[in-house]
């Protein structure tokens, strides 16, 4: 396994490829690319049957640069570094960070790669690999690039039990850099056997190992988390990062754009809903105060005394108004002559 650090400083563990996985990949696209040189040489052949020797030998040419050189460039790019060899032997090439390539990465290993491996049959890019401590020939160290294994059979790996759910993306802040490929590896030894183990010393093991992760990272180990779900944890954490960062975004989490927008679209839906049910209440707020302020003062204009109003007129007119006066007669009966008074049937004695 092979110290690559990324550009963020997260240490990977993608396993470089060695030269006999490398050499049968170069084999197979080899013949890949042979064949469609042959037959294309031949189609050529047949339909320039009428051009003089110096275009057909430009033309015969530019179908090797083509084929031989531009093809595997173009391959290489469109696939982010999976050929047909690779794929079947399951390699990839990655940047030195573990980041997927791109066209000048594949164009460097391709022109280069003509001289190590067309013109020499090989055996420059066999001597510089098998040199190489990460297997890499001199197209991969002018391109600042690296062959590495996609496929990892099983039974050379241990099953790493995931961590609690509720502590899931709970450590994904935490600074990797410092931890030291051993501590790793240690941790991962634990995990893998820690089903094997007696409990006391597999809770002393993990404490240990968590002080220790906890102190290179500079971040303690929370509260009420076991260690061993810590350690699991942050191993998830470091394994989703080197997923994302060798692999891109696409292929660790295939379906994620579309749960991002759908979780967009719900957020707003129910920011929408939540404002409507806001408004509605509100307005079912001030019709209930306009109604008990109505009925408030309808309550008090009934609760009121009636209070008497006399007409308005001329001021001339004020002794016209019926009434009783001080000595209790009303006015029409003041104002009336004696003599026009109508008579009541009493007679006062004499």
């Amino acid at each position: 396994m092979s110290e690559l650090v990324t550009g963020e400083a997260v240490a990977l563990e993608l396993r470089p490829a060695r030269l006999p996985s490398r050499a049968l990949a170069v084999l197979l696209d080899l013949v890949a690319a042979v064949a469609v040189y042959v037959a294309a040489t031949v189609a050529l052949v047949v339909s320039t049957a009428s051009l003089d020797e110096a275009a057909q030998t430009a033309l015969s040419i530019a179908t090797f640069v083509l084929v031989l050189v531009g093809a595997p460039i173009v391959v290489e790019t469109l696939s982010h570094g999976r050929s047909l060899g690779k794929m079947a032997c399951g390699l990839r090439v990655v940047r030195d960070d573990g980041g997927p390539i791109r066209f000048r990465h594949a164009l460097v290993r391709g022109l280069i790669g003509v001289i190590e491996i067309l013109m020499t049959f090989g055996i420059v890019a066999s001597i510089a690999s098998f040199v190489s401590a990460r297997g890499r020939r001199l197209g991969d160290v002018f391109a600042g690039t690296l062959v590495v294994r996609e496929r990892i059979p099983v039974g050379q790996t241990g099953f790493v039990p995931p961590p609690p759910p509720w502590l899931a993306g709970r450590f994904s802040g935490l600074d990797l850099s410092a931890v030291p490929d051993g501590l790793w590896l240690a941790v991962r030894q634990y995990l893998t056997r820690m089903q094997q183990l007696d409990p006391q010393v597999g809770w002393s093991m993990a404490e240990r190992l968590a002080s220790d992760l906890a102190e290179r990272t500079g971040a303690p180990v929370p509260q009420g988390v076991p260690p061993a779900a810590y350690l699991a944890a942050v191993v998830q954490e470091r394994q989703a990062r080197e997923a994302r960062r060798a692999f891109g975004n696409g292929s660790a989490s295939p379906s994620a754009p579309g749960s991002e927008r759908a979780s967009a679209e719900e957020r707003a839906s129910a920011e929408e809903r939540a404002s409507a049910e806001e408004r509605d209440s509100a307005a079912e707020q001030a019709l209930a105060a306009e109604r008990a302020s109505a009925t408030k003062h309808a309550s008090a204009a009934d609760e009121a005394p009636a209070v008497y109003v006399p007409p308005v007129g001329p001021p001339g007119a004020a002794s016209e108004v019926s009434g009783p006066s001080a000595d209790g007669r009303s006015a029409e009966s003041r104002e009336a002559p004696a003599g026009d008074r109508p008579g009541t049937g009493f007679v006062p004695p004499a």
